[in-house]
C-alpha cells in the first residue's frame, strides 16, 4: 500500500532539539511517500489511529519504527467540589516544577535513541514552565499539603469548542500513594466547570498503567488509540 501524506517541518521542535524533523500529513490528495522525500529530514514522525493496520504496515515498509502506544480519555464534567490545597501556580514555583516535570516525564517518545538522553527531561520542563507563564497551556495548579509542601501538579488548555484539555500531571515521589492524583484531576475538573466547559482531554502512553487507572478511575472514558512512529 502506498501512503499518501504530505511533510510538514516541526519548526518548534527543531529550534528546541536543533533537529531537522519533520511529521507526516496524511492526506489522499497529497503524492506518495518515497525513500527520497524522507532522506531529507534526520527524523520523521508519524502518529496512526491503532485501527489503521494498513498504514502501520506501510510505514513499516518505509523503514518506520514503532515508538509508543498513546490513549486519549475524555472526562465530561458534570457536579464538581473544590479541592482542598489547590493552588495557582506562580513565577517563584518554576525551579522546583522544572525539576519535577524534567524527572517524571523523562521517558517520554523523546527519550533516546531517537533524541539525545536529557531531551525528554529538558522539554517537559520547559512545557511546564510556559504553562505557568501562559504561553503554551494556559494554567498550571499546585497540589499543596497541610505544611505548605508542594506535592503535584496539573497544567491545563482551554481547546475552545467546549473542551479543554490536560497537558502534564505529575505527583512528586513523597506524595505518591496519597490520592494526590485523583485531587488534580478532580481539580482540573473543577476549573472546567468555572469556566463552561463541559469536556476535559488527556492523553498519556499505553504503556502508563499507573495514569490509566487513574484516569478511568476518575470518570474517564476511553475515545481512541494510536501509535507513534519514527524513521
Amino acid at each position: 500500500m502506498a501512503i499518501h501524506a504530505g511533510i510538514e517541518p516541526l519548526r518548534w521542535e527543531n529550534d528546541f532539539f536543533s533537529r531537522n524533523s519533520a511529521r507526516i500529513d496524511f492526506s489522499d490528495a497529497s503524492a506518495p511517500l518515497t525513500e527520497a522525500l524522507l532522506a531529507r529530514w534526520d527524523l520523521v514522525q508519524a502518529r496512526i489511529a491503532a485501527p489503521r493496520s494498513d498504514q502501520l504496515d506501510a510505514l513499516n515498509h518505509l523503514g518506520f519504527r514503532l515508538v509508543e502506544g498513546e490513549a486519549d480519555l475524555l472526562i465530561v464534567i458534570k457536579a464538581t467540589q473544590r479541592q482542598p490545597g489547590m493552588r495557582i501556580a506562580r513565577v517563584e514555583h518554576i525551579p522546583q516544577l522544572r525539576a519535577v516535570a524534567s524527572e517524571a516525564f523523562a521517558n517520554s517518545r523523546f527519550r533516546a535513541p531517537w533524541y539525545q538522553p536529557a531531551d525528554s527531561g529538558r522539554f517537559y520542563a520547559q512545557w511546564i514552565e510556559n504553562a505557568v507563564r501562559g504561553t503554551f497551556d494556559h494554567q498550571c495548579l499546585l497540589a499543596i499539603d497541610d505544611a505548605g509542601a508542594m506535592e503535584g501538579f496539573v497544567s491545563l488548555r482551554d481547546l475552545g469548542n467546549d473542551e479543554a484539555r490536560i497537558g502534564l500531571l505529575a505527583s512528586l515521589p513523597g506524595a505518591r500513594g496519597k490520592g494526590v492524583g485523583q485531587r488534580l484531576v478532580h481539580a482540573a475538573a473543577d476549573w472546567c466547570q468555572a469556566r463552561r466547559i463541559p469536556r476535559l482531554r488527556v492523553a498519556t502512553q499505553l504503556s502508563n498503567l499507573a495514569a490509566m487507572r487513574l484516569y478511568l478511575g476518575c470518570g474517564a472514558r476511553l475515545e481512541s488509540t494510536a501509535y507513534w512512529l519514527y524513521r
